[in-house]
């Protein structure tokens, strides 16, 4: 899909990921860009640089756990401002915790914004862009929607279910010329991730990266974006051996040295490659 032209809109878009994405289609051309977060001042200042750049923007402060108020907001926004071309479901929240030490309004929270809330908005937009029988959706995963980390479980989780709903929204909406599509980056420098513990070795990219794949995977008719040789390579080593990266991952997850030792199904799968 090209972008030029087009009005997208972006969950999430005040910082982080959505951000750099609202800023890359500006970029490229887009018409207009819708951009839904929940705090109106960092909205205003994406928006003033996204116009900077000679697109027309429209911002919607709300939160994507009320329902009735994203109806409300989406019904307004098709209205004044025409048909929607792309969605991008970038919002989303990370706790991290060793599992017996996660909270439940954390997992909640998890839950909530990264499940209920792109399932509420997907709702809304795809049944009118089958209804104008063009669009695509874009669903913001992780590389932890393909490889499951130790101390992120809940958040592994969302973003496993969310390759889960994409793709089956890919087989309905196919028909309707709608597109479906999952971004998988890896971990990204962003202000969600910096409070947290990151694994070892891992080199993290920029939102501008990201955002750059996105597109590229747009223009290419892509399923399914991995960003960064690291994620592919992560993937690969899976498929080919999936008890050696799991080793891996449980080594370079940020848990006290003793609990870092193979579990006894690690031992005897390496056991049995020897």
């Amino acid at each position: 899909m090209n972008i030029q032209g087009k009005t997208a809109l972006i969950t999430g878009a005040s910082r982080g990921i959505g951000r750099a994405i609202a800023l890359e289609f500006a970029k490229q051309g887009a018409q207009r860009l819708l951009l839904v977060a929940r705090d109106r001042q960092r909205l205003a200042e994406v928006a003033e640089e996204v116009e900077s750049l000679g697109v027309e923007v429209v911002t919607l402060a709300i939160d994507l756990g009320q329902p009735v108020a994203v109806s409300i907001a989406i019904a307004q926004a098709w209205r004044d401002h025409g048909p929607i071309h792309i969605l991008v479901n970038c919002a989303g929240v990370a706790h991290q915790a060793p599992f017996l030490q996660t909270r439940l309004p954390q997992v909640q929270e998890e839950l909530a914004t990264n499940l209920i809330g792109m399932y509420t908005i997907t709702r809304l937009i795809a049944r009118r862009m089958v209804a104008q029988q063009e669009g695509a959706i874009v669903n913001v995963s992780s590389l932890m929607g393909k490889l499951a980390a130790p101390t992120m479980a809940t958040y592994s989780a969302t973003k496993f279910a969310i390759l889960g709903f994409s793709q089956a929204l890919r087989g309905e909406l196919a028909a309707h010329n709608v597109k479906v599509v999952a971004l998988l980056p890896s971990l990204t420098d962003t202000d969600m991730v910096r409070n947290l513990q990151w694994f070892r070795w891992i080199v993290p990219i920029t939102p501008q990266r990201v955002a750059q794949a996105l597109v590229a995977g747009l223009a290419k008719g892509s399923n399914e974006i991995l960003v960064g040789w690291q994620s592919h390579l992560a993937v690969w080593c899976n498929r080919i051996a999936p008890w050696v990266m799991e080793k891996i991952l449980l080594l370079a997850a940020p848990l006290p040295r003793n609990q870092r030792k193979p579990y006894p199904e690690l031992r005897e799968a390496g056991a049995i490659s020897r």
